[in-house]
């Protein structure tokens, strides 16, 4: 043993540096998994309709409207407050879908860890 108790090469043995070096290729792991999954959801298109398929919105993982579709039928000019209220819930339903989906990736490839906590 060397001076003061600790074994050679200081408080760092070489098990404590193995078990870090194993820890680094688990996190990362993990952040190539995080990286792939978050790609994933973003390249997914996310589809909602409303009103029996009257008005329909579709948005990518990046929460970016990517086609809104409304039927011929609801352009009614004495109901235009109807059509905007269905534009907004199919497009709003459209990004919780992404959102759930790209939580659901974070969580799964995070190995259920809670990033969002420190802001990822």
């Amino acid at each position: 043993m060397a001076k003061g108790g600790f074994p050679r090469g200081g408080m760092m043995g070489g098990g404590m540096m193995r078990q870090q070096a194993q820890m680094q290729q688990k996190i990362m792991k993990m952040q190539k998994d995080l990286e792939k999954a978050q790609k994933e959801v973003e390249e997914t298109v996310f589809t909602a309709s409303v009103g029996g398929g009257t008005v329909k919105a579709s948005c990518n993982g990046k929460k970016e409207l990517t086609e809104l579709v409304i039927s011929p039928e609801a352009l009614n000019p004495e109901d235009a407050e109807m059509l905007q209220d269905m534009v907004l819930s199919a497009v709003n339903e459209a990004l919780r879908q992404a959102e759930e989906a790209m939580n659901k990736a974070v969580d799964g490839a995070s190995g259920g860890l809670n990033l969002g906590a420190f802001g990822l």
